[in-house]
Order: structure tokens, then C-alpha cells, then sequence
């Protein structure tokens, strides 16, 4: 990680610049950053500019959009541009759109910078109650709200999640805006517990001394119908197919980025339903800033620091082996 001047943006025509106010250190960052074609994940091109975690203000706009987003103009955006009259793009899922250029991974520059261009399309405007940072948390929050949305809780039901990173948490707070009876939480790490319970969890699980099966039906008094697995690491899947009841639901949020094995045979004769979530669309970052601004759900438990140009190099490779930080923010 290099911090170098780089050309500032310029708008196209339907494209607004930002000036970042802040940008989060998200996982997959993390693991893209390490990426050399061994394990599946293929390297990013020399030069990339990540980050797609991020609130800022407007400071200019392309003539399309102008009269519509004043300078000044606080706003988050989908890190993503489609080419906005596709179904995908029309329906709100950009990201799914033949041409759409996705932000941070090598080809559209992110926002680990001072400036970035994002799609006017994909914008949003911020209330003045949502701060710079808990605006660049709309996107981790939209995550977990789209796994949860993909999960179909019904009011009263028992989940298990695995992982209280960022994407866990969000889960976790979702879960319990939406009706689930108990929330539990399973980490490695219990500090992260603490987290995990101001966010919303009933009870957490101590993963590296505790049977996760066993206590977590024991707090349920069956076993949790829905098991989310927001870990995303080589094993974690198997590990929720494992938890998971006969006719239980799986679902994949957290971001594996290298080869995994499983054992089908343990989801056939379950018969469970596996989902796989990919990121979200304009509707869950909508509802997401609606849920901020009426104060119905936060995110501050999960705001660990913020670092300016000069420590995040240090702080970007910090949080690949710290157990205590959590979401930690590049504020330029």
C-alpha cells in the first residue's frame, strides 16, 4: 500500500466528483490486497486504487446531472456505474449490468483518495443527522440487510451467525429490526462479542472454547432454523451446513475469495436451502439511510478508528491480523 498524487477525476456527463470525507477499511480489501493467483483470487493490477466504503460531498457535476446535486451536497453512493438504462440498472441492480464497472477492483479507481467520481444514478443524499462516518457505513449495512432480506426471517424465528465482523454485525442488527427471537452470535474472538450485543445480538458464543452446535440450542432450545455464515473463509460454509437444522436455511454472506471444499451430502439429507448474497441493490441503500435517519437502527458499535494518509498504510495491514479493531475509516 503506497500513498502517491494521483490525477483528480473528472466528471462525465451523468457523474458527480466527490471529495471523500470518509472511506472504511472493508475485509475483501483486505484479502484482495494479499491476492497473488495461488488460492482463486487473481492479483490486482499494479496502480489499483480501492475503497468503496465511503460519504463525502459533492464538488463538481457532469452538465446532465448539475442542476440536481449542488456543491456542497453531502452524499454515500453505490461503488458502482452501469449503464443506466438496462433492466439491472433500472430496477436498482447496477451491479448486475453487462457494462457495470465496479469501484475499487483494479479497473474504477475507489475512494481510499481524496476525490472520487461516482454515477449520480447511484447516489444518494445524506440527512444532516448521518455524520460522515456513519455514512460510510451505509454500504456494510446494506450488505447485511440484503443477506437478511435473502433469508426471509419470519417474526420469532432462531438464527446462528458465524463471524462478528462488520458484515456480522450488520446481520445481527438486521435480524432483530426484522423480528428474530434470538440472535446469536458465534466469534473466535470475545471481544468482538461485546460488539455483537450493542448491535443487536440476544447471545454470543465463544467459538474458540464453546461447542458452537451445542450452546447455541441450548440458548434456542432447538437448533436455529436460519445460520448465516458471515466468516468467508475456506471452511465456514461447512461449518454453517453442519450447525443448521433438518429443513434449515444457509446463507452465504461473507465474501470467501479462495477455493473451498464442502461435503454435499451434509445439505441433502437436511434438505437445506442454500442462498449465496451478492452485495445489494439502490433499494437497500435507500432503506438502510431511512433506518439511520429515524434513529431505528446504528451503526456505531461497529466504528472502531479512523486514520488519515499518513498511518493507513500501517493501519491497513494492522487490521489483517488485529482481533480488537473492527471498521476502521480512512478520513483524508
Amino acid at each position: 500500500m503506497k500513498i502517491e498524487a494521483i490525477a483528480e477525476p473528472q466528471p462525465g456527463p451523468d457523474d458527480l466528483i466527490l471529495r471523500v470525507a470518509a472511506c472504511g477499511i472493508c475485509g475483501s480489501d483486505l484479502h484482495l490486497a494479499d491476492a497473488d493467483g495461488t488460492r482463486g483470487m487473481p492479483p490486482l493490477p499494479h496502480g489499483a486504487l480501492m475503497g468503496h466504503e465511503f460519504a463525502g460531498r459533492v464538488v463538481a457535476a457532469g452538465r446532465n446531472v448539475r442542476d440536481a446535486w449542488p456543491d456542497g451536497t453531502r452524499v454515500t453512493a453505490l461503488p458502482v456505474s452501469g449503464c443506466g438504462n438496462c433492466m439491472q440498472c433500472l430496477s436498482g441492480t447496477a451491479g448486475r449490468c453487462a457494462s457495470a464497472k465496479l469501484m475499487g477492483l483494479g479497473v474504477h479507481p475507489g475512494a481510499y483518495a481524496e476525490y472520487v467520481r461516482v454515477s449520480a444514478l447511484e447516489t444518494f443524499r445524506l440527512p444532516e443527522n448521518i455524520d460522515d462516518r456513519t455514512g460510510a457505513t451505509v454500504e456494510p449495512l446494506a450488505v447485511g440487510l440484503h443477506a437478511v432480506e435473502i433469508a426471509r426471517i419470519s417474526r420469532g424465528e432462531d438464527v446462528l451467525i458465524l463471524g462478528a465482523g462488520p458484515i456480522g454485525l450488520a446481520v445481527a442488527a438486521w435480524c432483530r429490526f426484522f423480528g428474530a427471537r434470538n440472535v446469536i452470535v458465534s466469534d473466535l474472538v470475545t471481544s468482538r462479542l461485546d460488539r455483537a450485543a450493542a448491535m443487536g445480538a440476544t447471545d454470543g458464543i465463544d467459538a474458540s472454547t464453546e461447542n458452537v452446535a451445542e450452546r447455541s440450542r441450548a440458548i434456542a432450545g432447538v437448533a436455529p432454523r436460519v445460520v448465516f455464515d458471515c466468516v468467508g473463509v475456506p471452511g465456514t460454509q461447512q461449518l454453517a451446513m453442519n450447525y443448521a437444522p433438518i429443513d434449515g436455511r444457509v446463507i452465504v454472506a461473507g465474501v470467501c475469495m479462495e477455493f473451498d471444499r464442502i461435503l454435499p451430502v451434509r445439505a441433502i439429507v437436511k434438505e437445506l436451502q442454500v442462498n449465496y448474497v451478492f452485495a445489494y441493490g439502490r433499494q437497500d441503500f435507500a432503506f438502510t439511510i431511512g433506518m439511520l435517519a429515524a434513529g431505528r437502527i446504528s451503526s456505531a458499535s461497529m466504528i472502531s478508528g479512523s486514520t488519515g494518509f499518513d498511518g493507513f498504510p500501517a493501519s491497513f495491514e494492522l487490521l489483517k491480523t488485529s482481533k480488537s479493531e473492527c471498521k476502521v475509516f480512512l478520513e483524508p
